[in-house]
């Protein structure tokens, strides 16, 4: 409430700062004296100095001072005419039109600014939440610059490289989490819950894609500790993809009979084995959305409409491919690597993409 006041009386002040000139223009211009006044006034004055120096008679200078008091006279009724046309309605009307600007246009223009440079967030925020969010941020970002700095002086500080790679996904840097966690494993040796945190992270920069290497991360992991859910569950979805449906609902089920009660991936894992055709998820989960499975299914559809009826660059063709993939439609990302060869025939950049796309979601079957 404290900043609208203080909104309030800025914009008084800018208006009154517009209006308080227009409002002293009249009084100003009647303390003016017009130019032929003053002239028939001095020439009065000029003519009674000649008498007085006997330059004129004294009946001349009455003649004289006549003729010029009526000069005077008419002089002075038309300026106040005039000076009473010309400041009264056409003042008026200036007044008018300034005053709406003012009003009108001051605090639109001063909001403007207030919302495009102030903090209007202030308003919504409790001061201490805002400063604690601030903090929060400041230390992360102040925390990542110390490590950053301290890992380009030490390059092979594994542990380093361990701590950061998680802070480096909560803030959306995914690429630089996976060149993190391959640092952590090359510098600290491979263990189960490292090559799976690697390999997650490939999933991820991939957009939920399980890589040729990423599988190689997680069928390590897996060798080194047989119970790794994270592993196991991502080499589940690597089957799915691959199109062995029966292989990863066999895999999702052992998970699940391997799994404590009460775990937390549980009602994924039963989501996971209903899309494949299996058995549904138990009572009260059947409400749970499979995550973006339906908006996914239809943003491939029509990318590979557009593709089929007007082509498209060869990074589109590439991210159908591996869309199929993901959804585990292992035959249509097949059929679209050999349709996108035939319209990028021409392209030879563009092959290059599609086979690398081909090789590294192991289509052996679409290669040409």
């Amino acid at each position: 409430m404290v900043i609208w006041i203080i909104l309030l009386l800025m914009t008084a002040a800018a208006v009154m700062a517009v209006l308080w000139p227009l409002s002293r223009h009249r009084s100003l211009a009647a303390q003016q004296v017009d130019p032929d006044t003053q002239f028939y006034r001095e020439q009065i004055a000029e003519i009674e100095r000649d008498r007085e120096r006997g330059a004129l008679l004294a009946s001349e200078a009455e003649a004289a001072k006549a003729e010029a008091g009526r000069r005077l006279l008419r002089a002075t009724g038309v300026t106040a005419a005039d000076a009473f046309a010309a400041l009264g309605e056409p003042a008026l009307r200036r007044r008018r039109a300034a005053s709406t600007l003012a009003l009108s246009v001051v605090p639109i223009i001063g909001l403007a600014l207030y919302g495009a440079y102030g903090s209007p967030q202030l308003l919504t925020h409790p001061p201490e939440q805002q400063a604690r969010e601030q903090g929060d941020r400041l230390d992360l970002m102040t925390a990542v610059t110390q490590i950053e700095t301290h890992l380009a002086q030490h390059p092979q500080d594994g542990r380093g490289w361990e701590v950061v790679a998680p802070v480096y996904i909560r803030m959306g840097r995914i690429e630089d989490a996976v060149k993190a966690y391959a640092s952590a494993v090359r510098y600290l040796g491979p263990s189960a819950e490292r090559l799976a945190n690697y390999g997650e992270a490939m999933v991820l920069a991939k957009d939920g894609l399980v890589s040729a290497e990423a599988q190689k991360a997680f069928e390590q992991s897996a060798q080194m500790d047989k119970a790794a859910f994270k592993a196991r569950y991502y080499l589940a979805v690597a089957a799915e993809q691959d199109g062995k449906v029966d292989a990863a609902k066999k895999a999702y089920a052992e998970i699940l009979d391997t799994s404590p009660e009460g775990a937390p991936w549980i009602s994924v894992i039963r989501q996971r084995i209903a899309s494949l055709g299996g058995e549904q998820p138990v009572a009260g989960q059947a409400d749970e959305p499979q995550i973006g499975a339906a908006d996914i299914a239809r943003m491939v559809s029509g990318l590979a409409e557009r593709l089929e009826n007007q082509g498209g660059t060869p990074d589109e063709w590439a991210r159908l491919i591996r869309s199929y993939a993901v959804l585990g439609q292992r035959d249509k990302a097949v059929a679209t690597a050999r349709r996108a060869r035939q319209a990028l025939a021409q392209d030879g950049a563009g092959l290059e993409t599609i086979d690398a796309m081909s090789r590294e979601l192991k289509l052996t079957d679409a290669a040409p």
